[in-house]
C-alpha cells in the first residue's frame, strides 16, 4: 500500500487531513502516546482504543537493547508483539545514543555507546538504524540523525551536515532492503533555533521526496519564544501535500500553539511522565495531585471530563493512591491525562474542518495556565490569514 497524505481543510496555517498506512488511516492533527518499551506505560493496548488513540511511538534504542530487534522480528513484528493493530512509527535511536553523552562516541560514520543496562559496547550507523526499524515491522521509520544543542551555532552546523549525510544513507538503505510501500521513511530537519540551517536542512531533507517530513531539535532546551518563531519559519518550508511532524512535544499549550503554526503530527512522554509522578494535566493548567488541598475534594480531576479516571473516581482517592503508590493512582492519571490530549486533537481537527479553530484556539489558551507562568501573562500571538 502507498502512503498518502491527503489535506481536508484549513485554517489559517492549521491543517485537517488524513494520513493513509497499511494498518489504518491517521487523523490529523494527531498526538500519538510513546510506548517506549513497546508499551504505553500503565496503560493496556485495550484502554489505548477506547480513548480513541491511533498512533503510538516505540522507541528503536531501547527495543534493540531489549528485547533486541531480532526477536521482536521473529515474534511477528511489533504490532503482535505488543497486540496493537493501529499504525505505529519508530524513532531511529538517535536523540538516546546523543542524549548519553558520557557513554557514547560519534564520528563521521555513526555512533559507538556502550548500553546504560549492561555497559555492552554497541554501534549504530544509519544503516543500522533503518535495518532495526525494518525489523520491528512500525509503519513510519525515523531516519538517523544527529539532535544537536539548540543555540550552539557550531554544533548546530556540524549536525545538519551529518544529519543530511546519514539521511541520504538512510534512504539508500530503506530503497535497499525495505519494502517503501510497508514502512515510510520520514526525514528529519535540524538547525537549532538558527533560521539559514533549518532553510539549508529544509531544502536538502524535501529534496529526497519523502512520504513525511519532522521537525527535531526543538523542545529541548530553547525558550518558547524561539521554539514557536522557529516553528512558524519552518512549517512553511515544508511540502503542503506531506504531513509534518514536530518530535517530543506534548503540553497541551505547545499542541495548540503548534497546529496553528501548521504542524500535524505530535508525541510525547509527557502525559504517563507526568502522572507517574502524581500530576493530572487539566482545560487549566496542571494540578499535582499530592497536595494537601485534594485529600478530601469530592470532584472528579477535571469537571465535564468524560475519562474513565472522572467518571468514577474522587480526587480525594486519585491522592490516596498516589501518596499510598499505588500502581492504580499512576493508571487513572494517564488515562486521564492521554484522554486530555488526545480529546483535544479530535477537537482541533473539528474546529478546523469547521472553520472555527481560530476562536477554538484563542479560547482555550486564555483559560489555560502553562507551568511557571503567572495568570495574565502575555503569551506570543497566534499567527493568523
Amino acid at each position: 500500500m502507498t502512503f498518502r497524505f491527503a489535506l481536508e481543510a484549513a485554517e489559517g496555517m492549521a491543517r485537517a487531513g488524513v494520513f493513509h498506512t497499511p494498518h489504518g488511516p491517521i487523523l490529523t492533527p494527531v498526538f500519538a502516546p510513546v510506548g517506549t518499551q513497546a508499551t504505553v506505560k500503565a496503560i493496556a493496548p485495550r484502554d489505548l482504543r477506547e480513548l480513541g488513540a491511533s498512533l503510538i511511538l516505540a522507541n528503536t534504542y531501547h527495543l534493540h537493547l531489549r528485547p533486541g530487534d531480532a526477536l521482536i522480528r521473529d515474534l511477528g513484528g511489533l504490532h503482535a508483539f505488543m497486540a496493537w493493530d493501529g499504525p505505529i512509527l519508530t524513532d531511529s535511536g538517535g536523540f538516546q545514543v546523543f542524549s548519553l553523552a558520557d557513554l557514547s562516541r560519534i564520528d563521521g560514520d555513526g555512533v559507538t555507546f556502550r548500553d546504560h543496562l549492561d555497559g555492552s559496547l554497541h554501534r549504530f550507523t544509519p544503516e543500522v538504524a533503518i535495518q532495526i526499524q525494518h525489523n520491528l515491522g512500525s509503519d513510519i521509520i525515523m531516519a538517523f540523525d544527529q539532535c544537536p544543542v539548540p543555540d550552539e551555532r557550531a554544533v548546530a552546523r556540524a549536525a545538519v551536515e551529518r544529519t543530511h549525510r546519514w539521511l541520504a544513507r538512510c534512504a539508500e538503505e530503506h530503497a535497499r532492503r525495505g519494502d517503501p510501500s510497508r514502512q515510510a521513511l520520514f526525514g528529519i530537519v535540524q538547525g537549532g533555533i538558527f533560521m539559514d540551517l533549518r532553510e539549508e536542512s529544509a531544502r536538502f531533507v524535501t529534496g529526497l521526496d519523502l512520504p513525511g517530513y519532522a521537525i527535531g531539535g526543538l523542545a529541548v532546551g530553547e525558550s518558547k519564544a524561539d521554539m514557536y518563531d522557529t516553528l512558524a519559519q519552518t512549517v512553511p518550508l515544508l511540502p503542503a501535500d506531506k504531513p509534518r511532524y514536530l518530535m517530543g512535544v506534548g503540553s497541551p499549550e505547545d499542541l495548540v500553539e503548534s497546529v496553528a503554526r501548521g504542524v500535524d503530527f505530535f508525541d510525547c512522554v509527557l502525559p504517563t511522565r507526568v502522572a507517574r509522578n502524581g500530576a493530572a494535566l487539566t482545560r487549566a493548567g496542571r494540578i499535582n495531585m499530592r497536595n494537601l488541598q485534594y485529600a478530601d475534594d469530592p470532584r472528579p480531576l477535571e469537571e465535564g471530563c468524560a475519562c474513565y479516571t472522572c467518571t468514577h473516581f474522587a480526587r480525594a482517592y486519585v491522592r490516596h493512591l498516589v501518596k499510598a503508590s499505588e500502581i492504580l493512582g499512576h493508571q487513572l492519571l494517564s488515562i486521564h491525562n492521554l484522554h486530555l490530549l488526545l480529546t483535544l486533537m479530535r477537537e482541533m481537527r473539528a474546529a478546523i474542518l469547521g472553520g472555527t479553530f481560530a476562536d477554538y484556539a484563542s479560547a482555550f489558551l486564555a483559560g489555560y495556565q502553562p507551568v511557571g507562568s503567572q495568570k495574565g501573562a502575555r503569551r506570543n500571538p497566534l499567527p493568523v490569514g
